[in-house]
């Protein structure tokens, strides 16, 4: 009994708990006003054969309100969560580095570079473009202190994309720091007019021209310095092409000029056109919050078929219980007992051992469902029809038949049929299971198709490396 007290106790603070949620008060509260207008969304058919089956005896306009109630909190969580996210994400998105004069605070070295998208707006047109803002560099005091943390990838290969040193008209790619290799690198152009210390080829160049690049190779107390030799070529680019590039020639040399100073300004103006600015950001709240009310939708309408397939199962279990609980019946009916006295005998075993386990089993559920009805002075017939109906089987449906029978005009044969009845349902159940096994079999014939065909694979590829 202290099982059932503890168990029961749970439960209702667990409802208690949840009737205080404040999701739970505005579901309630919703219910009760839409449900004035009967609203086809709060009236299934089948929702309420499902409850009468799955909680037998209780109110049905209680099951209804609870099982909406609950429908609709989750639906109002997920809604709020959508909401929350989608908000968090609009404000992520307002979260702007680029300041309306024009200047851009850094960081410090702790934070790394910056991704950088803005917008330049001029007569000439709209241009986007990405940028990396660096962190504030380090005086010679502060990088000398952490030298002896500093590991850093560099390069070898610089031509990206053009054909050779000699023919350079697109960017190279000079970076200060490449993959695989523990040196700090530094560029400098010997003609910073036509291709910057970060590689940008200027769209201005009339004619051929010489330059050379000047490579720093840095490890601890190491340090080489080596001149490469190119030849830059003029770039067949349009007009508004060309004034864009040099602007971002312009942005890459600025930025890189000004890293020890606080902020970074852009220019306002540029080879006489006024340019405006604004920065380009990745705002998800739309997406999030369309996503969160598709989900909300597909969640209320997929509880019903959840209420519907939890209904299924328990009609598995009665169909599983039912040659156990017949056997029973007939075990009692046979010692002498009457079909009541067995009724009463099997629910009574039945409930001391859900009292100490806190397992329920559906079919002796109905069974002691039957008993209390018989107590509340419900006929012995009409319980027994009560029983049979409330579990919607065949099976149940001919017991409670028989019974009945046998209450209106007697019968000698009852334990005999009981015991075929028995058997029968026995046999329905082998059946069942061979059944079962041979569909687990057809689905598993799939993946183990599938190991078959690795393991050939792990064979013949040594097989055919060997020849």
């Amino acid at each position: 009994m202290k099982v059932k007290e503890k168990i029961t106790g749970d439960k209702k603070r667990k409802e208690k708990k949840d009737q205080k949620s404040i999701f739970y008060k505005m579901s309630l509260s919703l219910y009760k006003r839409v449900c004035i207008h009967k609203l086809p969304m709060f009236s299934s058919g089948q929702v309420e054969r499902d409850l009468l089956q799955l909680y037998p005896g209780e109110n049905i306009q209680c099951l209804k309100t609870e099982y909406y109630v609950k429908k609709i909190s989750l639906v109002i969580v997920i809604l709020a969560a959508g909401l929350v996210l989608g908000a968090a994400a609009k404000f992520s998105a307002r979260d702007r580095v680029l300041l309306e004069n024009g200047k851009i605070p850094r960081s410090d070295y702790t934070q790394g570079r910056t991704e950088l998208q803005v917008q330049a707006k001029s007569e000439k047109g709209t241009r986007q473009f990405h940028m990396q803002l660096y962190p504030r560099q380090l005086t010679y005091e502060e990088t000398d202190a952490l030298a002896d943390r500093l590991l850093e990838d560099l390069p070898d290969l610089i031509l990206n994309g053009n054909e050779n040193l000699g023919n350079v008209r697109n960017d190279l790619l000079l970076e200060e720091e490449y993959e695989n290799y523990p040196f700090q690198v530094e560029w400098e152009s010997s003609r910073p007019e036509s291709i910057s210390s970060a590689g940008a080829v200027t769209e201005t160049l009339r004619e051929p021209k010489e330059a050379e690049l000047l490579i720093r190779l840095s490890y601890g107390d190491y340090l080489r310095e080596e001149s490469i030799p190119i030849t830059l070529q003029p770039p067949d680019l349009a007009e508004e092409e060309a004034f864009y590039r040099e602007l971002e020639e312009y942005l890459l040399s600025e930025e890189e000029s000004t890293r020890k100073e606080a902020e970074w300004s852009l220019p306002d103006q540029w080879q006489g056109e006024t340019i405006q600015w604004s920065q380009q950001v990745e705002d998800n709240s739309a997406f999030l919050w369309a996503a969160a009310a598709v989900t909300a939708v597909l969640v209320y309408l997929m509880s019903d078929r959840d209420l519907h397939g939890r209904l299924e199962k328990r009609k598995e279990c009665l169909r599983t219980e039912y040659p156990d609980m017949v056997r029973q019946l007939a075990l009692f009916i046979g010692a002498g007992m009457t079909v009541r006295g067995a009724f009463r005998r099997i629910a009574s075993d039945y409930e001391q051992k859900r009292d100490k386990t806190g397992k329920k089993r559906p079919a002796y559920e109905e069974m002691l469902h039957a008993c209390r009805e018989l107590q509340t002075g419900v006929s012995e017939g009409a319980a027994y029809e009560h029983f049979g109906r409330r579990t919607g089987l065949q099976e149940y449906i001919r017991l409670s038949t028989l019974l009945m029978q046998n209450l209106k005009r007697g019968s000698s044969t009852l334990l005999e049929r009981l015991r075929e009845e028995a058997d029968k349902a026995g046999d329905e159940k082998l059946l069942q299971n061979r059944r079962l096994g041979e569909e687990a079999g057809t689905k598993l014939l799939v993946p183990m198709v599938m190991m078959l065909a690795v393991v050939m694979v792990i064979i013949m590829i040594p097989a055919f490396s060997a020849i």
